[in-house]
This record gives C-alpha cells, sequence and structure tokens, in this order.
C-alpha cells in the first residue's frame, strides 16, 4: 500500500489525498454534496464516514483503485476491490479479448502493461523492435521504461531521444503523484539516472535541429535498416472494479506516415 501521509487514520489518509490533489475542505464538499464541517470532523477523527461516504470522497478525488481499498481498511471496512492476477480462471475472457487486440494490430506495434510498466503482453511488431537490445533487459519481467531508456536498451537507437526521454519521464512523474506510488517514485529515479548515450540530442531527422511535429510527438527509431516513426496512444479501462484491471493499460504505436506503415509491412 503507498500512501503520502505516516499512519493509517481514514481521517489522516483522506486529508493526505486532499492535499495532494491540491483541493480545499470546502471545495471537496461541494463536490460531494457534503459540508466543509462535516469533511473537517472526518479529517481530524471526530467523525467516522460511513463505508459509503468513504467510497465517494475517495472518487471525489480521483484515489486509485488500489488506494480505495487501503482508505476502507483504515475506516474499518472490508476492501471493495479484488485484486486478481491475470493467470486467474477469472481472467480468461480478458486474457483472450487483450490477445485478439494485439494481434489485430500487427505489424504495428502495440503492448499491454501494469502500474509499473512491466510489459504483460506484446504482439510480433514490437519484437521486431527489439533487435540489439541486453538479454538481461528482456528477462521477466519486462519492463517497458528500462527497456526504452537504457542505454543497452532501444534508447541508442531513438534518433530524438532528447525528446522521447522527456516526455516519458514527465508521464512518469505525474503517474508516480497521482498515484502516491513509492515503487513507480523508485522506477523514475532509477531511469532518470541512466546515461544518455552520444547523438541522444538530435531531434530532427538528421541530427540538424528540431524536428516538425504537426499533431503528436513521435518515436523516431532505427529498426530493419531504416528510421521508423511512431505515435503512440495508452488506453485504459472505464470503471475498473479490479485492482489489476485498474492499472493495466494497452499502449500502441501507430505508423506516423506512409513510409513506416510499408516498412512494418515488409518487415512483417
Amino acid at each position: 500500500m503507498t500512501r503520502t501521509v505516516d499512519d493509517v487514520n481514514v481521517g489522516s489518509l483522506l486529508r493526505g489525498w486532499r492535499k495532494l490533489r491540491g483541493v480545499t475542505q470546502l471545495e471537496l464538499a461541494l463536490r460531494a454534496d457534503s459540508s466543509a464541517r462535516h469533511i473537517s470532523f472526518i479529517e481530524t477523527g471526530r467523525s467516522t464516514p460511513s463505508r459509503s461516504m468513504v467510497l465517494h470522497l475517495a472518487e471525489q478525488l480521483a484515489v486509485p483503485v488500489r488506494d480505495r481499498n487501503a482508505l476502507l481498511m483504515a475506516a474499518g471496512y472490508a476492501p471493495s476491490y479484488p485484486e486478481t492476477s491475470l493467470t486467474a480462471p477469472a481472467m480468461t475472457t480478458l486474457r483472450a479479448g487483450l490477445d485478439q487486440l494485439l494481434t489485430a494490430y500487427e505489424p504495428f506495434p502495440a503492448l499491454v502493461m501494469d502500474g509499473m510498466y512491466d510489459v504483460v503482453s506484446a504482439n510480433k511488431g514490437v519484437l521486431m523492435l527489439l533487435d540489439g537490445v541486453a538479454a538481461h533487459l528482456l528477462e521477466p519481467p519486462l519492463n517497458a521504461m528500462r527497456l526504452t531508456l537504457h542505454p543497452r536498451g532501444l534508447a541508442p537507437r531513438i534518433r530524438n531521444l532528447g525528446e522521447w526521454r522527456a516526455h516519458l519521464l514527465e508521464r512518469m512523474d505525474r503517474q508516480a503523484t497521482l498515484r502516491s506510488s513509492d515503487a513507480l517514485r523508485g522506477l523514475y529515479e532509477e531511469v532518470a539516472a541512466y546515461p544518455a548515450p552520444p547523438g541522444s540530442t538530435r531531434t530532427g531527422p538528421d541530427g540538424q535541429g528540431p524536428a516538425a511535429h504537426p499533431y503528436a510527438l513521435p518515436l523516431r527509431i532505427e529498426a530493419g535498416g531504416r528510421v521508423l516513426s511512431f505515435i503512440s496512444t495508452a488506453t485504459t479501462f472505464n470503471t475498473p472494479m479490479d485492482v489489476t484491471v485498474s492499472e493495466l493499460a494497452v499502449e500502441t504505436f501507430l505508423p506516423a506516415d506512409q513510409e513506416t506503415a510499408a516498412a512494418l509491412r515488409a518487415l512483417g
């Protein structure tokens, strides 16, 4: 369990999340159709919130599903959300759907990651990009951030590494803050400390100044003897009711130009 306060009192935990979100007691009360006085009483322990109130406040503060369970337990209630392994029989339909999605996206790269950016599934399009990556980075659990930014990973082949690295680090920093996750913060600090390989400041097609991005920042990476250009998207589940599912993200890489699309079809 991750949190920003040093105890497990539900009032203190809620106060920690409220402050993390930059919300006043009055603002939270208005969102929750309550009163600032009642919110104050909950935070100071003078009032014990009901189970439904804990969940309602957690929703208003965008508390991650995993931490909603922590709030419930701190208030003396049973967790509301299960945490089911992806290998469990109950996840069979979900796994099959994700595999079908990844396969249908080929030859373009697509993968599924958990909340720590560990890859739980990937298609053949991803495998085409891994040539030359150090063996230890491909050992399970394969971590997408280590794989991308490590100097023995994909980093030396990323033509616009300066821009792409900044994008990934900003994304990780934001997620670590939103989730109040010490583990994710530790991963961020690890990959942010990786030395940048020579040429990492190149951003244009041949390292000659900034690249033009008409609609989104591309990933420009050397593979199969040519430079491929991708636009990435991340998809999560709507209203997840399981901790595991709430932390899954499907990352897809759409060809940013016709040359990349044709090259991937040829390589595939």
